[in-house]
């Protein structure tokens, strides 16, 4: 019995999704902010597109799937950790500095940023490790056109 309960673990284990990409995670992320104010605009969904093509210089085909899949993966989350363990394991100061103005440039491609994405966003600053001030000057640059 204690066999067939190893062998049900063992079966469990390799059936696990693969472990995510620092391109899939930071779609997630940028998906989160989308779907953070339930007010899901196309001028949202076009800078999502535009900084995933920026940051990963993808073919058209392959920017569309990343963009379907970053979409179902941030749906189907739990919370925000396993996609910044990613990021953090796997990128430095700079990258995450990247991803952290992606994140703002898409809550304000509508030229608001809802409360709720605004909380998101520093939520995801935290688990980045990336102090407030970096965060405030972050926000600033992009919602005053500085970037």
């Amino acid at each position: 019995m204690l066999r067939s309960l190893l062998q049900l673990f063992e079966s469990h284990a390799s059936t696990q999704e693969p472990e995510l990409t620092v391109e899939l995670a930071t779609a997630s992320l940028l998906s989160e902010i989308i779907r953070a104010d339930t007010n899901i605009e196309e001028a949202e969904l076009e800078a999502y597109k535009k900084q995933l093509y920026r940051q990963f210089s993808l073919s058209q085909e392959a920017l569309a799937t990343l963009a379907k899949e970053g979409q179902a993966s941030a749906e189907e989350a739990v919370d925000l950790v396993q996609f910044t363990q990613v990021i953090n394991t796997h990128c430095d100061n700079q990258q995450k500095h990247t991803i952290l103005k992606s994140l703002w440039e898409v809550a304000y491609a509508d030229y608001a940023i809802a409360p709720i994405e605004e909380h998101t966003i520093r939520r995801i600053a935290d688990l980045l490790h990336i102090p407030h001030s970096q965060f405030i000057k972050t926000k600033l640059a992009v919602t005053d056109g500085e970037v």
